[in-house]
């Protein structure tokens, strides 16, 4: 059975969306099947991965006029597939205020297919609204980015005290991942005093995996590619690939 990790944080500029796509690409690289869920009205997971194709996207299988199975794209890494977002996903939490159950709709698309992949990353988008309740509502864990800068920790109180409520209402069984340091500055003192907190704060959930800064994961995007296609030999491609392993390693030891 396949594992779901929702990669949330509401504060944005954090690294999500660059953690989800390349996350994504690495397990797929070590031949995990893997399905990519951007549930982001800006849809960059979806460009980030080079997609244009105009198929159901993961709005039409919330508001139930398409099918998930229906929705799953073939991207140009064997193992990734990707289930697309696009921009009515801004109405969708007006548009399904009167659906029953409407919490867990994600979680009701997601058990059909969960058995046919080994992980399912979500996208998350950088809110905690309704979008965001459905996605920690499917998921087995959530995976949080914090960048190493001065407000590192800012609102992350707000989103464990959503994980604690989704724990309460709607699923009972929702992990914490870990925590995924991002945008790593050897240069500057504050990155190290932001890693220190960081740790000090979350203990072992922090992975020993720290994304560095590093231009060329910033650059791959607007190529529609994961940073391993773009350069597989850079900073960022190596980091993301550690961070893959260690994820591995942690699920094999659960």
């Amino acid at each position: 059975m396949g594992k779901i990790i929702a990669i949330a944080n509401q504060k944005g500029g954090v690294g999500k969306t660059t953690t989800s796509i390349n996350l994504a690409a690495s397990l797929a690289v070590a031949e995990k099947n893997v399905l990519l869920i951007d549930i982001d009205p800006q849809g960059n997971s979806t460009s980030g991965v080079g997609l244009e194709k105009d198929s159901p996207s993961i709005y039409e299988v919330l508001v139930e006029e398409a099918d998930i199975k229906d929705a799953i794209i073939e991207t140009s890494i064997q193992f990734l597939k990707v289930v697309r977002a696009n921009i009515n996903l801004v109405g969708a939490e007006i548009e399904l205020i009167n659906f029953p159950n409407r919490e867990r709709l994600l979680k009701t698309a997601l058990d059909k297919i969960k058995n046919d992949f080994d992980f399912i990353i979500i996208d998350c988008p950088p809110s905690l609204g309704f979008l965001t309740l459905n996605s920690l509502t499917a998921a087995d864990t959530v995976l949080i980015p914090v960048q190493c800068e001065y407000f590192a920790l800012e609102g992350l109180g707000q989103l464990l005290n959503t994980v604690n409520i989704v724990r309460q209402h709607f699923n009972p069984s929702l992990g914490i991942e870990g925590v995924l340091l991002t945008m790593f500055d050897n240069r500057l003192k504050l990155s190290s005093q932001v890693t220190e907190e960081v740790q000090r704060f979350f203990g072992e959930r922090v992975f020993n995996t720290i994304i560095h800064r590093n231009v060329r994961i910033s650059e791959a995007p607007s190529h529609g590619k994961p940073i391993i296609l773009y350069d597989v030999l850079s900073v960022g491609s190596k980091n993301y690939m550690n961070l893959a392993t260690e994820l591995l390693e942690r699920n094999q030891n659960n």
